[in-house]
C-alpha cells in the first residue's frame, strides 16, 4: 500500500487529490492549517481528525491497540504544515510519497504581504524538504505557471523560456523549484516541479484573496454581486480544470524515473480571455452578471498558454478534461444551472 502525505490537504486542490488518492488505494494522511482549508470539501470520505501534529503518535500508538484505521480513513491533521511534531514523523519513514500542494498563493495577494507569503512559501518549504530526506521515495512540489513572468513566445515550452518572476509569488516557487535541484545534488532527495497554469474547478471557493477568475465570477453570480474584469479584459489564460492536475501529480508519483528538481507545464496547450469567458456566461446568465471594470493588477501578466509536451514525454500527462468542458462542471458545482435565462 502507498502512503502519502498531502499538504494543504482540505483546500480546492489538496482536497481533490486526496480523493482521487483514495479511490486508486493510497492510504493518506493531510495536514492543513485549515487558514484556506475547509474539511467539507473532503464531504464523502471517511476521516478522522488531530487538533495538532503533537497528537500523531498517540494516535499511531492507537491503531497498535484496538482501533483499527481502514485505508479508506484519511488522518487529518490540523496544523502548520511545518510544524516540529510533523516534521519529527515524517523523518520516521512514514511516507512514500508527499505531495506538497501548501501555500500562501496568488499573485496579489503576495504583493501585499511579500514577508509573510515567503516565511510560508520559501522558508517552511524548506524546512519540509529537510525533514523528508533519505526519509520518502519523492515529492510532488506545486509550483507554478508565474514563474515564467511573462513569456513572448506562446504556447510556452519549459526549456525555451527563461523564469522571470514578476511578483513576490512568482519568485518564491521559483526560488523553491531552484532549491529542488539542491536537494537533489546534495541529498538525494527527488523532487518534481509542476507549473500549474491556472486552476480552477469544484472546491475553489470565490470569495477570498485566493480565489481565480472562475470561481469569482460563479460565486458573484451566484450571490447577486459585480464580476470584476481587470483591465481591457484582453488577457488570456491556459485554464487548467482540477482533475487534470490531480493526474498529474499522481501520474508523476507513479513515475518509473528519477526528476531531481526537474520542472513541468501542467494546463490543457491552449487559451481563452477573461472577455470570451465573461460573454458566455452573459448569454448563460443574462443580467445576472454584472461586470464591474476595474484597472490591471500589479504582478500579472498579459497570456499564457502551456507548451506540455514534455510531461507528456516524461510521465504520460494528458488533459482529461478541457476548459469548456471543465467550466460546465463548476457552474454545475455552483449550482447556477437554475439562473439560466432561457430555461
Amino acid at each position: 500500500m502507498k502512503r502519502a502525505l498531502v499538504t494543504g490537504g482540505c483546500g480546492f486542490i489538496g482536497s481533490n487529490l486526496t480523493k482521487e488518492l483514495i479511490k486508486q488505494g493510497w492510504q493518506v494522511d493531510v495536514v492543513d492549517d485549515m487558514s484556506n482549508g475547509y474539511l467539507e470539501l473532503l464531504g464523502g470520505l471517511k476521516f478522522k481528525t488531530l487538533p495538532n501534529a503533537s497528537f500523531i503518535y498517540h494516535f499511531m500508538q492507537q491503531m497498535k491497540g484496538n482501533v483499527n484505521r481502514s485505508k479508506d480513513t484519511v488522518l487529518v491533521i490540523q496544523d502548520d504544515f511545518a510544524a516540529q511534531s510533523l516534521l519529527d514523523y515524517i523523518s520516521t519513514d512514514a511516507y512514500d510519497i508527499i505531495f506538497h500542494q501548501a501555500a500562501v498563493p496568488r499573485v496579489g495577494y503576495s504583493v501585499e504581504f511579500p514577508y509573510e507569503t515567503t516565511i510560508t512559501n520559501i522558508t517552511k518549504t524548506v524546512a519540509l524538504f529537510d525533514a523528508a530526506k533519505n526519509h520518502v521515495k519523492r515529492i510532488v512540489n506545486a509550483s507554478s505557471s508565474s514563474v515564467y513572468g511573462g513569456s513572448n513566445k506562446l504556447p510556452t515550452k519549459e526549456s525555451d523560456n527563461f523564469k522571470n518572476p514578476k511578483s513576490p509569488y512568482a519568485w518564491q516557487k521559483s526560488a523553491i523549484e531552484d532549491y529542488s535541484k539542491i536537494c537533489w545534488n546534495l541529498y538525494n532527495l527527488d523532487i518534481v516541479n509542476l507549473r500549474y497554469f491556472n486552476v480552477f474547478g469544484p472546491g475553489q471557493y470565490g470569495n477570498s484573496p485566493y480565489s481565480t477568475a472562475v470561481s469569482s465570477w460563479c460565486h458573484a453570480i451566484k450571490n447577486g454581486a459585480e464580476c470584476r474584469s481587470d483591465g481591457d479584459g484582453e488577457q488570456s489564460r491556459d485554464m487548467c480544470y482540477v482533475d487534470n492536475v490531480v493526474s498529474a501529480n499522481i501520474l508523476a508519483a507513479e513515475a518509473n524515473k528519477r526528476f531531481a528538481g526537474s520542472s513541468y507545464n501542467i494546463a490543457c496547450g491552449n487559451k481563452n480571455s477573461n472577455n470570451q469567458i465573461l460573454n458566455y456566461l452573459k448569454k448563460r446568465f443574462g443580467d445576472k452578471v454584472k461586470i464591474k471594470n476595474a484597472p490591471e493588477r500589479l504582478g500579472d501578466v498579459k497570456h499564457t498558454q502551456a507548451d506540455i509536451s514534455l510531461a507528456m514525454t516524461d510521465f504520460g500527462y494528458k488533459p482529461l478534461v478541457e476548459f469548456w468542458n471543465g467550466l460546465e462542471k463548476t457552474i454545475e458545482w455552483w449550482g447556477l444551472n437554475s439562473f439560466e435565462t432561457n430555461k
